[in-house]
């Protein structure tokens, strides 16, 4: 079934001509163009598990549309409003400057060791990209409804309870994943134990919950502890697997969603609230987050496999280690169907580790996960490229692009 599927695959590989028209255009042909594919069998297979990928998140691809693309197809460095460049990361520092430092002061603990968990890893050294995102989010739509670019108050503080509630998740999740390290430095499990990390991560929720609901609008509340519910539900998805293959993509993706992108998709959603009564407006807003988020994911779980422990900050291979089927195992599946035993029990054999990742090093599932991101990132692109221009509009079109090209 395997060669059968790749034969096909190789008969409806895509090339883009001199001028192909985007994604979804009129004119664009479907994946085997003229050329009929032979294979019915194998063409059917691939349908499924692209099905299973728009049943996830309907109404996002059609199969005409996930194909090969190429890095350069999904390149957004000339920027919509004829602004100079400027690097995202600068520019949304201008909003967070004494970033940690405030969330320090919605940590208010007197109990030392405590004081000091909490504060682990709110130590300035992570990449803030969801506060960045947020404050980028909060000037583009702003500058959308009535040029006003000045960040409000409360967006900020949806700045600050995103970094807080992903940190508590990253607590959680390492005791969970009896992690050891993050961020280049031993885990909060590793150096104060298993259960005083739950109550550090329980307590930065608590402070994050606090900060929302001083914010006092009670449709941005609603939209932040949908995340919380979510990441819950994203955690129990990734404890179970799927048997049928195509079922399981999907499950991934939901995982992916629910564990990564909902954050961002919802907090981007916050702040739109925050200054904008349009509807649609806010739709963009989490939309582009949504898409970005997913990216993100992708791209990290690409980079488990690509990328040395020195620049990850923590172990590679790690997702195998824990029993987790990724993007690139799942497409490798497609060339090496042997993988499909060792996924169901987990990669918990002697050498399932060794094994999985050289067949993901041999196959084309690095590349694969790869142009599904690149399409995610496009789809995050069309959609707020539908906001005015604005340097900070064009700063998050630039940002889709640093999910796709980071190292770490």
């Amino acid at each position: 079934m395997a060669s059968r599927w790749w034969r096909w695959r190789r008969c409806c590989s895509w090339r883009p001509p001199a001028r192909s028209p985007g994604p979804g255009s009129p004119g664009r042909a479907g994946p085997c163009g003229a050329r009929a594919c032979a294979d019915a069998g194998a063409q059917v297979s691939y349908f499924n598990l692209v099905k299973s990928l728009t049943s996830a998140f309907p109404n996002m691809y059609s199969i005409s549309r996930f194909q090969h693309t190429t890095s350069a197809a999904c390149c957004c460095s000339k920027t919509r409003s004829g602004e100079k460049y400027t690097d995202p990361f600068k520019l949304g520092w201008r909003d967070l400057k004494g970033l940690y430092e405030d969330i320090r002061k919605e940590l208010l603990i007197s109990t030392t060791e405590l004081k000091e968990m909490s504060e682990y890893y709110f130590d300035g050294k992570g990449k803030a990209f969801r506060p960045i995102i947020v404050v980028l989010m909060a000037r583009a739509c702003n500058s959308h409804h009535d040029n006003s670019r000045d960040v409000q108050a409360s967006q900020r503080s949806i700045a600050l309870i995103a970094e807080m509630i992903h940190t508590a998740s990253l607590v959680h999740d390492d005791v969970i994943d009896d992690a050891r390290s993050r961020r280049g430095k031993h885990t909060v499990n590793k150096i104060w134990g298993e259960k005083k990390a739950v109550l550090a991560g329980d307590l930065i929720l608590s402070a994050a919950s606090i900060a929302l609901a001083r914010i006092g609008n009670t449709t941005v509340i609603s939209i932040l502890t949908q995340v919380i519910e979510d990441l819950v539900r994203g955690e129990f998805l990734q404890l179970g697997s799927k048997e049928n293959e195509n079922e399981r993509f999907a499950h991934y993706l939901e995982k992916t969603f629910k564990k990564t992108a909902s954050l961002i998709a919802n907090s981007c959603k916050a702040v739109s609230v925050l200054g904008c009564p349009d509807p649609v407006v806010h739709e963009i807003a989490y939309q582009y987050g949504k898409n970005v988020g997913i990216a993100f994911q992708l791209i990290d779980d690409v980079l488990d496999f690509t990328s040395c422990s020195d620049q990850m900050g923590k172990p590679t291979s790690a997702d195998l280690k824990l029993g987790l089927a990724t993007g690139p195992v799942l497409f490798a599946c497609q060339q090496f169907p042997e993988m499909n035993a060792m996924i169901m029990r987990r990669f918990s054999l002697p050498g399932d580790v060794d094994r999985a990742r050289q067949y993901v090093l041999q196959s084309d599932g690095v590349q694969q996960t790869t142009y599904l991101a690149q399409r995610y990132c496009h789809e995050a692109v069309r959609e707020i490229s539908k906001l005015r221009p604005s340097p900070e509009r064009d700063a998050l079109i630039q940002l889709s692009e640093i999910v796709l090209t980071r190292d770490k």
